[in-house]
C-alpha cells in the first residue's frame, strides 16, 4: 500500500482531482497544500511528501482542474504565461469556493487527527490568506502570496493564527505590499509575517533558479514551529 496518490474531490460541477499524502502513522492533523500557478507538479507532490513524513495528513487539490485537469508546468516563460491566464479566467472567488470544498474533504477524512492548517505558495500563499478569511481553516501559512494586499478588505475577517513568509529580495511583491500586511494585521498577536534576507520570489522551489536553501530551511522551520505553537496536533 502506498502512502500517497491521487483522490477524488467531490464538487457541485464534479470532481475536482487531489494529491493525498499519508503520515507514517496513518493519521494526524491535515495541510491543505495549496499549489503555485503551476499545477500540482512534481515539486508540489514533494512538498505534499515532505509535510506527510512530518505527521500530517496532507491534501493538495488540483485547482486548475476547471480549465486543464492535472495540469504541470515547468518555470519558463511560457508556462508561467499558460499558469497566469488559468488563474485569470479561473478567478480566485472560484478557486476559494474548491479550496474550502478541498478543506471540507480533508476534515472529514478518517486520517485526520488534528486540526486543519493550509500551506500555500504564490497565488496558493494569497488562498492560503483568503482561506483563513473565509473560516475554512483552523491555521494558515502563505509563502510569498502575490496580490494578497488587494484582499487586505478582509483582514478582520480573518480568526485563524496566520504566518506570512516573503522574500526580501522578492521583484513581483512590493516592499510596500508587505508592509501593508503588517500594519493590516499589527494588532494581532497570533499573526506573524517574515521577511527573509536576500531571498526572491519562489524560494522555497528547488526546481526554479531562485531556490535559497537557507531562506527555505529556515522558512520550513519557522512554519513547522509556528504550527506546534497553535497546538495544530489537538482537535
Amino acid at each position: 500500500m502506498t502512502n500517497d496518490g491521487w483522490i477524488d474531490i467531490a464538487t457541485d460541477d464534479g470532481p475536482m482531482g487531489g494529491f493525498l499524502a499519508l503520515p507514517p502513522t496513518g493519521s494526524g492533523p491535515g495541510i491543505l497544500l495549496l499549489q503555485e500557478i503551476f499545477g500540482v507538479n512534481s515539486h508540489i507532490r514533494a512538498v505534499a511528501r515532505q509535510y506527510a513524513a512530518d505527521g500530517f495528513v496532507v491534501l493538495a487539490p488540483d485547482l486548475f482542474w476547471r480549465r486543464s485537469p492535472r495540469i504541470e508546468l515547468a518555470y519558463g516563460p511560457e508556462e508561467r504565461k499558460s499558469g497566469f491566464e488559468h488563474l485569470q479566467a479561473i478567478g480566485f472567488p472560484q478557486l476559494s469556493r474548491d479550496v474550502a470544498v478541498a478543506g471540507a474533504t480533508l476534515r472529514r477524512r478518517a486520517e485526520l487527527s488534528g486540526k486543519t492548517a493550509t500551506l500555500g505558495f504564490c497565488a496558493g500563499g494569497t488562498l492560503a490568506f483568503l482561506a483563513a478569511a473565509d473560516g475554512a481553516v483552523d491555521l494558515a501559512v502563505s509563502y510569498y502570496g502575490g496580490g494578497t494586499q488587494h484582499f487586505l478588505s478582509r483582514a478582520p475577517e480573518v480568526k485563524a493564527p496566520l504566518l506570512f513568509h516573503f522574500g526580501g529580495a522578492d521583484a513581483h511583491i512590493p516592499a510596500e505590499a508587505v508592509a501593508a500586511i503588517r500594519e493590516a494585521f499589527a494588532k494581532r498577536a497570533d499573526v506573524d509575517v517574515r521577511v527573509h534576507e536576500g531571498a526572491q520570489h519562489g524560494f522555497n522551489c528547488w526546481a526554479r533558479d531562485a531556490y535559497s536553501m537557507g531562506s527555505a530551511l529556515t522558512a520550513r522551520g519557522q512554519t513547522l514551529s509556528f504550527l506546534a505553537k497553535h497546538r495544530v496536533f489537538d482537535r
